[in-house]
This record gives structure tokens, C-alpha cells and sequence, in this order.
């Protein structure tokens, strides 16, 4: 029979887990950074070295000495690292990053600390914490690399009909996907606990089997990895390998305040960017006059919309209201974001389960994925077993605001730590994750400081249909648990299955009124324990915000490449399809801009 646990003790449980993790990260922040491994390519600098252009050809510089660029990059993520490197080839580019470099980072280079880069609330994590006015806590990159750097690594390419539906052109699509794929991707060594949830959804009826394959396909299939066998994470920085070194410069720590205008004209024109770096001094950062220059914003979903509105393009009123000069008014800068609602089930067992993340998927006709994880936090030594129902790697944080983090209150929760069970810390989970959720949601404005994060709501489940696909998905979970593959291997049975929703509904993953005397509805589970898997998409939507290359309406030189630009969330997990679309649309933008046809 497989342990469960009170109520009470799942309560006891998720404090451990939030002090635990607090020490770890800890620990983790008071190691010294490198510069060697820290930077990697010589084209990589702090931001407080910005100095003259190199004698680069490529590079163009005014009279006063202040240096020009083809192309700025803003935001070093998973987009940006491709695109940038791709631009690189025949123009000068400067890639410029709010935060580190992820090499010399522990939390971030090994997949056993995934949860833990995930938990760490420093101002220097690679994970910068925010809770949704929903009251679900979630997780941006802070880091080069950006969401590669501190996801679960799964990798998977975006359907056809995805493809299609967006107007991307397909045999660019598929000499881009392999691009990324040669460098950094890795398929895995299937973990017990994966194949244990492939074999219970084969069961199920979640078929057939696709077997190892980017591709999107019915059924249940295993996907790439971004993890090597050793266990080590490949992100997007290390695209910057294919790089023309020459040609191309990343600041890390240099945080774009705002972009710059020249208004003379009949449309607002980009000049260049405003910079601040590691020591909060101030820099710019100009544009090249060639015609073909252009400042290009890929900081995500909640960074791109933030940037345009700071920068005076959005809805005129919220501009107003914090005094900030209107460049272009635009109602739909950060509207109709959406994220994909996730909902999971912990499952304990009696024995030890090896560490896994994402590997193996289920894409139903429901519009429902199901995705597994396993093993964090049970290592014989015990400041390392802390880590389960409210894991970080599923994306839940601390519930415990940060000033209550008394050094007294860790060591008395480590202390309480010693009376739980070591099997409590045993198990893995099986997710749902909502496809193409119909609730909407935004980003509004708190104050001008683009170091905070700003207003974030998603309306989950406020769309009855997002629901509807939810309790489907439960019911698919359900039917694993009880299927004879999975019950051989976990000891499972029906009694079993309904106390472990109900400890999911007790567990406070969330900041979510919950209903513990409504367990029997599964509509009300989906509500009251939903949480995150970072796919959170739209706010500078096509047709709305950008055109169909991207560029931003009503103003020139400017576009925005990333999710922010997607109605829908690509395949089942995106980062593939946003690292694919960097190097796209810098192939796309190099072919129009030298007059090829041909390959780049």
C-alpha cells in the first residue's frame, strides 16, 4: 500500500519544504562565481564594461565615439539567444541581458537543483518570483538563456496545424528546429516512473504509442531533453556557440529601461535603447542609420508588453496615470495574456524513485496533455529531503513572505522536519495541463521601475470550457492511478486515489480560498488547486501589437520576438518552438535584408 499522509501532516510538510528550500538557496548564493566559466565566450561582458567598438568592419561608430549597432537585442532568452546569434553572421549585434550567465550556476546546471533554482528568491536568482493577482505563484528567467535555464527541459516541436495556423513558412520551420536540435537537445534515458505513466496512459487509451519523437502527435510518446545523460542543462546561451564572434557583443546584468524615439517624423523611429548596468550606472546604446536597423524585444510574455508600456506605447490612460509620455497609443499592449492552467496529483510511494522531469507526454483529443515527474527530495541526507506535494519543481514557491524567513523559524521547521516519515518524501506527479485555455487575462502597470515585476492576472478557469477540460484531464489521471500497469508499481487502489485529492486540496499550494469539504467536485479540485507550468503567452499579440513579421505597429525599427506574441501556447511545452522561432525569424530577417533566397 502506498503511504498517504494526513491532512495535518501535509500542512506540517509544505512549511518544511518552504524553510528547507531556503537554506538550500542559501547556501547556493554564497558560492563565488568564476569569471572564466562564468562567461564562457569572450563576446560576453558585465554590463559596466561598455567601452568603444572594436575595428570590426561590421561596426559603425559616431563622431563623438558612441557606438552603433545593426541590431539590439533585448532580452538574451530562449528567443533572443538564436535570433541574435543568427544576425550575428552579417551585421553587428548587441544582445543585451537583465541578468547573469547560467554556467558557473549550480541551481541552474544540474538538473538535481531544478527545484531549488525554482525556490531561490534572491535578487541574484536566475528565477525572479511573482504571484499572479489570481494568487498563483509563478516564475520569470532571469538569466541568459532566459526560460531554458530554470525550466524542466522538455523538448518538443510545435504541430502542423500550429505551424500553419500561425503563417510561419514550413521549410524554414524545418531547417530552424534542427538548428537547435544538433546543439543542445539530448534524448533521455527513460526513468521507472516515466514509463510506469507511459504504460498506464498506453491503458487508458491515450494511444498509440509514437515513441521517441520531437513531433506532435495523438497519443503518448517520449520527447527530447535539454538534460544530458549526465543530467547537465544545455540552454539557449550555448546557441551563441554558432555565433560570428566578431560581430557580436552581450551585455549580462544591463537592464533596458526604456527604448528611445525620435518623434519628428510622421511615425515614431527607434534610436536606440537606454541601459542600466550592474552598478546602476546609466547607458546607451544607439542604432545604426543604416536602413534594415532595428531594436528587437524578446523578453517574454510579462517583460516584452512591460518594456512597450514603460516605454510610452499602450493604452493612453494607464500611460497617463503614471506619467509616462505617450509615444503611440495601443490598447492592446499587454491584453489577452493567457497561461495554460496545470493541475497535479502527488503520488506517493513506499520505496525510493529515481529523479526525472518531463520525458514522457500524453496529447489527448481533449485538449488536455498529461506530463510526469519524480524523485525530488529524497536523498539519505535529510536537509535534502524536503521536497514533494508543493515542490517548486511543479512551480509552487514559498508561501511564506520573504521578511518571515527568520534564520530561529528555519532552524525550529528543520528541527520539526526530523518527525516526518522519510517515505513522505517518496513519489512523483502526474500533471494536466489545459492546451489552449479560453480564459484571458493582462498586465497593468504598478509603478515605472522596470526591475518590478508588474501587475499580473490570468483568470484561470474563469472560461467554463477551461474547466470542462480540467475535470477531463483528472479523470484521465484518475484512470492511470487505477490502471494495472500503474497499480503493479505504485500499489495504488480506488481508496487510495480519492485521499490523495484530497490532500492535494488541503495542501496550500496556492493563495486560493480553498473548498476541503468539496473534494467530490472536480470542478471545484480544478479551482481550488491550480497552479502554473510557466507557459504563460499573448500581451503583444499579431494583428494587435505587431504585424506579421513582428514589427510593432504605428512605429518603425522596432519588434517584438517572443511568446508574447502567440495566441496559443506551441506543442505541449514551448520553449522548442520559441527557440525555433529566434532562429527563424533571423534567417527571415537576413534573407530580406540581403536580397537571398538561399540558406544562412
Amino acid at each position: 500500500m502506498a503511504l498517504v499522509f494526513s491532512g495535518d501532516s501535509a500542512a506540517l510538510y509544505l512549511y518544511v519544504v518552504v524553510w528547507i528550500t531556503t537554506v538550500l538557496s542559501f547556501c547556493q548564493g554564497m558560492q563565488d562565481e568564476h569569471p572564466a566559466g562564468y562567461y564562457r565566450y569572450p563576446f560576453i561582458r558585465p554590463a559596466s564594461s561598455f567601452s568603444p567598438p572594436p575595428s570590426s568592419a561590421a561596426w559603425h561608430a559616431q563622431p563623438g565615439g558612441e557606438r552603433e549597432y545593426d541590431y539590439i537585442v533585448v532580452g538574451g532568452g530562449t528567443a533572443g539567444c538564436p535570433l541574435a546569434a543568427t544576425l550575428s553572421q552579417n551585421y553587428s549585434v548587441l544582445l543585451l541581458e537583465r541578468g547573469g550567465t547560467p554556467f558557473a550556476n549550480a541551481n541552474v546546471s544540474f538538473m538535481q537543483n531544478f527545484h531549488i533554482s525554482l525556490a531561490d528568491v534572491s535578487e541574484t536568482s536566475a528565477s525572479q518570483m511573482f504571484v499572479s493577482t489570481d494568487g498563483v505563484f509563478n516564475s520569470r528567467a532571469r538569466v541568459l538563456g532566459g526560460g531554458t535555464a530554470i525550466n524542466a527541459g522538455f523538448y518538443t516541436r510545435a504541430s502542423t496545424s500550429y505551424i500553419k495556423s500561425v503563417g510561419w513558412d514550413a521549410k524554414l520551420v524545418n531547417e530552424s528546429y534542427p538548428w537547435i536540435e544538433k546543439q543542445i537537445v539530448h534524448q533521455p534515458r527513460l526513468m521507472p516512473w516515466q514509463k510506469a505513466v507511459r504504460d498506464g496512459l498506453l491503458e487508458v487509451g491515450i494511444s498509440p504509442f509514437n515513441g521517441f519523437t520531437y513531433d506532435h502527435k495523438f497519443g503518448t510518446k517520449v520527447g527530447g531533453t535539454i538534460f544530458d545523460k549526465f543530467g547537465r542543462r544545455h540552454t539557449a546561451a550555448e546557441l551563441l556557440a554558432s555565433a560570428n564572434p566578431d560581430n557580436l557583443r552581450v551585455l549580462v546584468h544591463a537592464t533596458v529601461q526604456k527604448i528611445e524615439f525620435d518623434k519628428s517624423g510622421k511615425r515614431p523611429k527607434v534610436i536606440g535603447v537606454v541601459i542600466k548596468d550592474e552598478n546602476g550606472m546609466t547607458h546607451r546604446a544607439v542604432l545604426s542609420k543604416r536602413a534594415g536597423s532595428e531594436v528587437i524585444v524578446s523578453l517574454g510574455a510579462i517583460g516584452s508588453p512591460h518594456l512597450l508600456l514603460l516605454s510610452g506605447i499602450g493604452p493612453k490612460a494607464e500611460l497617463e496615470k503614471f506619467n509616462i509620455p505617450l509615444v503611440l497609443e495601443n490598447e492592446f499592449v499587454g491584453r489577452d495574456m493567457a497561461d495554460n492552467p496545470l493541475n497535479t496529483i502527488f503520488v506517493p510511494t513506499n520505496g525510493p524513485i529515481e529523479q526525472s522531469l518531463i520525458q514522457t507526454v500524453g496529447i489527448t483529443e481533449l485538449g488536455v496533455y498529461i506530463e510526469a515527474s519524480s524523485g525530488f527530495g529524497q536523498s539519505s541526507d535529510s536537509i535534502r529531503r524536503d521536497h514533494g506535494i508543493a515542490s517548486a519543481e511543479i512551480g509552487q514557491l514559498s508561501t511564506i513572505p520573504p521578511k518571515q524567513r527568520t534564520h530561529a523559524a528555519i532552524h525550529n521547521y528543520r528541527r520539526s522536519k526530523q518527525n516526518l516519515p522519510h517515505e513522505a518524501f517518496m513519489g512523483g506527479f502526474i500533471l494536466e495541463k489545459i492546451a489552449r485555455p479560453l480564459s484571458k487575462g493582462q498586465i497593468s502597470l504598478t509603478n515605472t521601475n522596470i526591475d518590478d515585476n508588474p501587475s499580473i492576472t490570468f483568470n484561470y478557469f474563469s472560461h467554463p470550457a477551461d474547466v470542462a477540460q480540467c475535470v477531463d484531464g483528472i479523470r484521465i489521471i484518475e484512470k492511470i492511478l487505477q490502471s494495472k500497469h500503474f497499480t503493479n508499481y505504485t500499489k495504488m487502489d480506488k481508496e487510495t486515489t480519492e485521499k490523495l485529492l484530497n490532500m492535494s486540496v488541503e495542501a496550500n499550494v496556492n493563495l486560493i480560498p480553498k473548498h476541503t469539504n468539496d473534494t467530490k467536485s472536480l470542478e471545484q479540485f480544478c479551482k481550488d488547486t491550480v497552479i502554473t507550468i510557466w507557459h504563460y503567452h499573448g500581451g503583444c499579440h499579431v494583428g494587435k501589437v505587431v504585424g506579421p513579421d513582428y514589427r510593432v505597429l504605428g512605429v518603425e525599427r522596432l519588434r517584438v520576438v517572443d511568446g508574447s506574441t502567440f495566441y496559443d501556447s506551441p506543442g505541449t511545452n514551448p520553449q522548442a518552438t520559441v527557440m525555433m522561432m529566434g532562429r527563424y525569424m533571423g534567417v527571415k530577417i537576413l534573407r530580406e535584408r540581403l536580397g537571398k533566397a538561399g540558406g544562412v
